[in-house]
């Protein structure tokens, strides 16, 4: 799960790296508005942060940017202030699609939550203290297929990471399940974690090019083996596809920084 800041100056940023830890955010930075927006499908964040202080023409250009393909709901964007920012910009801002507006810099306890809270609002954070998350390199046996919810033709694509509350799944093809809607339960899920292979229920929680899904349950019996699979599980930065064979049962395949 990804939190693109966009920050022209490094002040406040250590505070602002230290508030977002506890959300489980991997944090990429942009010191230029425009080459965050040339890369955001690649980046495909679920949260932003724009610094209208460091950037106060373009943090407008990148809202009404961002909120052509993603709505509030999907990638919540948050606006730092400074001492010049208007109760015009302000109503601007969440005109345009902004979701909160916090002091620039972060720099106490109270902009801290309030941070947090504009965020744990608006994206349900799987990735808690207690969930740790696996990057999986190229030891990590998962792979991962859903049967749509409707046609029941399989979506193949790539694990990018899971942990113990969901996985984060990217389709090979984004339009198959681009019309799964959000809190869609998905009933025919196939999960391999080495040589084991469950069957959960998972529900969307976050659309997009990567597919934020939370584990609802498993069958009588797969959580304890799930979580006996995940222990075992190596950790790594690199990202490895895998395809398993779909479950018997299951109907044929018809379909697919800056510094």
């Amino acid at each position: 799960m990804k939190l693109l800041a966009v920050l022209g100056s490094d002040d406040g940023w250590e505070r602002i790296k230290y508030s977002l830890k506890p959300l489980g955010f991997d944090l990429i930075r942009y010191h230029h508005v425009l080459k965050a927006m040339d890369n955001i499908d690649e980046t495909d964040p679920a949260a932003i942060i724009i610094s209208a202080q460091d950037f106060p023409r373009h943090w407008k250009t990148l809202i009404q940017f961002v909120r052509n393909s993603r709505p509030k709901e999907a990638c919540p964007i948050i606006i730092l202030r400074g001492p010049r920012f208007s109760e015009t910009e302000a109503s601007q801002a969440l005109y345009l699609g902004a979701n909160g507006i916090v002091e620039n810099g972060v720099s106490n306890e109270a902009e801290e939550e309030q941070l947090q809270g504009i965020l744990s609002r608006y994206i349900p954070i799987m990735e808690k203290r207690k969930s740790r998350r696996y990057h999986l390199n190229k030891e990590s046996a998962v792979g991962f297929l859903i049967a749509h919810p409707k046609d029941r033709l399989i979506i193949t694509g790539e694990v990018q990471n899971i942990s113990r509350g969901g996985i984060f799944f990217r389709p090979d093809h984004i339009a198959l399940a681009g019309d799964i809607s959000l809190q869609q339960e998905l009933a025919e899920c196939s999960l391999r974690v080495g040589k084991a292979i469950f069957s959960p229920v998972c529900q969307l929680i976050r659309p997009g090019t990567t597919l934020a899904l939370k584990f609802l349950s498993f069958p009588e019996k797969e959580r304890a083996a799930f979580e006996s699979s995940m222990e075992k599980l190596p950790l790594g930065a690199a990202k490895r596809r895998l395809s398993p064979k779909p479950p018997a049962g299951r109907v044929n395949i018809n379909r697919k920084s800056d510094g």
